[in-house]
């Protein structure tokens, strides 16, 4: 488990794809289990850990977590993604170059529940949320592109169904078209950086995770 910033309210975390930010049907060990047992060790803390989830990423996604150490912090942090004051970028990888370097998706998401999958509109649906993201070309390799997404709302599989819907799939997500699937069961898609004011000391946090381990992954850091 890779901590990126801690401190007495909040703790950040680098999720690899494997991982699942909170326990499923799987019954696997999830990442806030995890960091939950990380504190009591590392402050030798008695009895149950505090440890509040803000916001999750899918299981085949990596990067960054935003976790809640105190119910102080929890409380406003909820309230700082409800309005929006927290400031998301992903990095994607995709098999097709997008039909613009830059640009802004708006699309209407229909969620199915047994499926779950969203489906995009370009109009509005009953039952449909508005999504909105920015997404700009900054890298590419032979066969690949490397995108920039600015996440404006927070939807279910957004920006996997925006970027789908636009033609170019992520490398690996075979639910939203990709081809093919990746060896280890990720989707090359990554919550590279995280930015707000501490919800406790006002302090302006901004923080980065490294790209993921692999030969794609680092053929477009000359990019950069």
């Amino acid at each position: 488990m890779d901590v990126v910033y801690e401190d007495n309210h909040l703790i950040i975390v680098d999720k690899s794809s494997s991982e699942i930010v909170q326990g499923d049907k799987t019954g696997d060990k999830p990442l806030a289990e995890m960091v939950k047992e990380y504190i009591k060790q590392k402050y030798h803390k008695p009895g149950n850990v505090f440890l509040g989830v803000v916001h999750r990423l899918d299981r085949p996604v990596s990067g960054l977590v935003v976790f809640a150490r105190t119910g102080k912090a929890l409380a406003r942090l909820n309230e700082m993604f409800r309005t929006k004051e927290v400031h998301k970028t992903y990095w994607a990888i995709v098999g097709n170059c997008p039909p613009a370097e830059e640009g802004e998706l708006v699309h209407w998401l229909v969620r199915n529940e047994k499926q779950n999958k969203s489906y995009a509109y370009d109009k509005e649906k009953p039952g449909a949320k508005k999504a909105i993201l920015d997404y700009k070309l900054i890298g590419r390799s032979e066969r690949y592109f490397l995108l920039e997404i600015d996440l404006k709302t927070g939807r279910h599989h957004q920006i996997r169904c925006q970027l789908a819907k636009m033609g170019c799939p992520i490398k690996g997500d075979l639910k939203y078209g990709a081809p093919r699937s990746n060896p280890d069961g990720s989707i090359c898609l990554h919550a590279r950086r995280v930015r707000f004011v501490h919800p406790v000391s006002k302090q302006e946090i901004d923080v980065e995770a490294p790209v993921p381990e692999g030969n794609l992954w680092h053929s477009f850091q000359n990019d950069k």
